[in-house]
This record gives structure tokens, sequence and C-alpha cells, in this order.
């Protein structure tokens, strides 16, 4: 049976098109290494603030009550100042531009909408995330909603990430994925799934 063409790409945001800041963020925000800070945290905290259920008012609060010492305008500056493309990522989307519709599928709080503004706007017809869908990679409701939302079939359809996890739960629902390790093997999978980009030699 003919594999039918690519139509749509989604990509994962952090640590697949822009570098994630977070854990330099926290630190600044918290005075903690990371290791510290996630043995203190509540770990439902994060996933609750990416799907949409708290906002970011009670999503610092609850660090508070939790007797952790944070500062919000800390975290926003060193995020905001070190966040930036990964390298190679801009030239990609340049070539994929016109010829394909580009979606994100990230798990990220409202805070996207600043990245959409900053960055990823100018690329993606739709920029969606799990506080847009109320689900998080890589359970299967995430998929079948962005889906939805893309208005595409899963057989039309790329996915783009750098955890094995959400690559392993997209490949679940019948998507074709690519873990995300750099852009030229990015590249070489691409052009094999029909896609026309310029490949490494």
């Amino acid at each position: 049976m003919t594999t039918p063409p690519v139509r749509v790409v989604a990509f994962d945001v952090m640590d697949t098109l822009l570098v994630d800041p977070f854990r330099e963020a926290l630190r600044a925000a918290t005075d903690l290494s990371p290791r510290e800070f996630f043995a203190r945290r509540d770990p439902d905290l994060y996933p609750a603030f990416e799907r949409g259920e708290i906002d970011e008012t009670a999503y610092w609060q609850r660090h508070r009550e939790l007797g952790l010492t944070v500062d919000p305008e800390a975290f926003h500056r060193v995020r905001r100042e070190r966040i930036d493309w990964v390298d190679g990522i801009p030239e990609l989307l340049d070539e994929l531009d016109g010829e394909l519709r580009l979606v994100t599928a990230s798990n990220y709080p409202v805070w996207i909408e600043e990245l959409a503004d900053r960055f990823l706007a100018a690329h993606f017809s739709q920029v969606l995330a799990s506080c847009h869908l109320g689900v998080r990679k890589p359970e299967p409701a995430f998929f079948e909603a962005l889906l939805v939302r893309v208005g595409a079939r899963v057989e039309e359809t790329l996915f783009v990430d750098d955890r094995e996890g959400n690559v392993e739960g997209a490949r679940a629902v019948g998507l074709r994925a690519h873990h995300f390790t750099g852009v030229s093997r990015l590249r070489h999978w691409l052009h094999d799934e029909g896609v026309a980009v310029a490949t490494p030699s």
C-alpha cells in the first residue's frame, strides 16, 4: 500500500525547536540546584500547570506553601534571556515554509503564547500545546486532540520530539515519528519520508 504524502509536520518546541533554559531559570528563581528543587517539589504541580488546570499565580503559590522561596521575576528574566533557536532549525523551517503545514505539539504552559510571538508564529500555522489541549504527551488523547485541532489525518502527519517517550506515544497512535537528536538526522528522516529538504552529505 502506498504511503500517503506528508501534509503536516508537528514539532515539539522545547529542546527540539528552541533551547530550553528551564533549569537555569529555576536556579535563578530558587537558589537551588535542579536536583534539590525536584526533590522538594510537588511532582503533580507542573503537569497540572501544563494542562491548564491551574494558572501561573497558583503554580508559584503552591511552591511557597511547600516552603520553597521562589522569585518568578528572576525565573522569567533568565528564561527570556537564554531561550533561542536550536542550531539549524530556522534554516530548516525556511525550507519547509510553503511546502507543508507546520504546527507545534508541545507540553508547555501559557508561556507558549510568548514563544509564539517571539519565535514561532512566523513559521507555524498553529501553535498548540498541552495548555490548549488539556492533556499532555505521551497520552494518546494528546495526539488525538492535536489531529482534531489541526484537521489532519494520522497517516499524513509527521511528528518530531526530543523525548523518546513522546515519540513512542505518537507511534502508538499511528503517527510516523522521529526522535530528535540534531538537525542533520532530522533532515535525512524528513527526506526519507518524502519531504523535499536538502540533506547533508
